[in-house]
């Protein structure tokens, strides 16, 4: 699933959007304490308040929102668990019985149950409907037509929110003109939040694909790795943080610990490059033979292939691993490498890195940065020294 088609499925999540038709959603109240529904509520989404309706299409904007491998994972789903949840969500995705529909998606929320304590009371909500997109492959300067042939999408979406106690307050009564302590017990729906969730089925070249789902996680680089297996029943996902961090001890298994900064620069230029030439449909990964290419063209010496192959089986006990590119290296137009010293940390941006150097200077260990204009520190500009 790319960035762009979840993209097209997020910009669809707007009141009287005419791509998007949702038709029901259903509420299931969980309490931290029995871990037990307390209360469940199905209704046709059109016939919520408005205000209502405008608060839940934000959260579920919310839940589609973030980078792929970072908050959002393309999973595939499994079929080896008693009742595997890919067969509970096609089933509901085909039935034309709303009834069916809830008590099949209330099972989910047994499995979320199951070996699982709250420390707050939860609220899970699901809601099921279909979106529209053209059925033509467009360009981005190509405009679509009112006489494009549309394809329905059938979808479940599944928002997890947790909930929160207000705080008490003190107001005053206009009517018998003295102050009162307020004390609302009825807890908030932190749909502001959602923990987690998912949307299913996947997309794939716009097609949906039931094998595969979209989980969403309420953090950055910290997906609920219980939840994806025991209750979605899928594949364990590597995040992009966790992918960048087997890259390094493969690159410091072969190459050692300390590398010149030129050097680190063109490691990064080199997967850019990988990145930049990929193909549209599928995410350019990276195995031994490729991280052999880029750390030898990089300038790294005694680099060989059954190096770098002895390497990947020491750090991920399989050496046909395949590193997704993007996560290796942080995008050039946006994200910049960080240098950590006990003084201060500095970031850069990998074509930057060049211009960076650790030097010894009178028996000291120094950062040296190389700048064509001259430095300014809270509005003041530094004297130039010669050394």
């Amino acid at each position: 699933m790319q960035k762009k088609e979840i993209a097209y499925i997020r910009k669809q999540f707007k009141l009287d959007h005419e791509r998007l038709h949702i038709y029901d959603i259903l509420n299931a109240y969980i309490m931290k304490e029995t871990n037990e529904i307390y209360h469940f509520e199905r209704h046709p989404f059109e016939l919520l308040d408005r205000e209502k309706q405008e608060l839940y299409m934000s959260n579920f904007k919310k839940l589609l929102s973030g980078e792929i491998d970072q908050k959002l994972f393309e999973l595939k789903l499994h079929e080896e668990a008693e009742m595997p949840t890919r067969t509970m969500l096609h089933q509901g995705l085909v039935t034309g019985d709303a009834d069916e529909w809830t008590d099949l998606m209330l099972g989910l929320v047994d499995k979320m149950m199951a070996d699982t304590k709250f420390e707050r009371d939860t609220v899970v909500t699901f809601i099921r409907g279909q979106y529209y997109q053209p059925t033509k492959v467009r360009s981005e300067e190509s405009e679509e037509s009112e006489s494009d042939e549309m394809f329905a999408n059938p979808f479940i979406l599944c928002s997890i929110n947790s909930t929160e106690q207000q705080k008490k307050t003190l107001m005053f009564d206009y009517v018998e003109r003295e102050y009162k302590y307020n004390v609302i017990v009825d807890p908030i729906i932190k749909l502001s939040a959602p923990q987690q969730g998912f949307f299913y089925p996947s997309v794939t070249e716009g097609y949906s694909d039931v094998n595969r789902i979209l989980y969403c996680s309420g953090k950055v680089h910290f997906p609920d790795q219980h939840f994806i297996e025991e209750v979605l029943n899928a594949e364990k996902t590597v995040t992009a943080l966790e992918e960048r961090a087997i890259f390094e001890e493969i690159v410091k298994e072969v190459a050692g610990e300390q590398l010149d900064a030129a050097v680190i620069a063109q490691v990064y230029e080199e997967i850019h490059q990988v990145v930049e030439t990929q193909e549209e449909d599928e995410p350019a990964r990276l195995d031994y033979r490729d991280v052999e290419r880029v750390l030898t063209s990089s300038g790294v010496e005694n680099v060989t292939v059954e190096k770098v192959e002895r390497a990947f089986e020491t750090i991920v006990d399989n050496k046909n691993y395949e590193i997704k590119a993007s996560s290796v290296v942080p995008k050039f137009t946006s994200k910049s490498i960080k240098i950590d010293t006990k003084v201060a940390t500095i970031s850069v941006s990998p074509q930057d890195l060049k211009y960076v150097r650790q030097v010894n200077y009178q028996g000291r260990r120094c950062i040296l940065i190389e700048v064509d204009e001259d430095a300014v520190i809270e509005g003041f500009t530094l004297n130039t020294e010669t050394l």
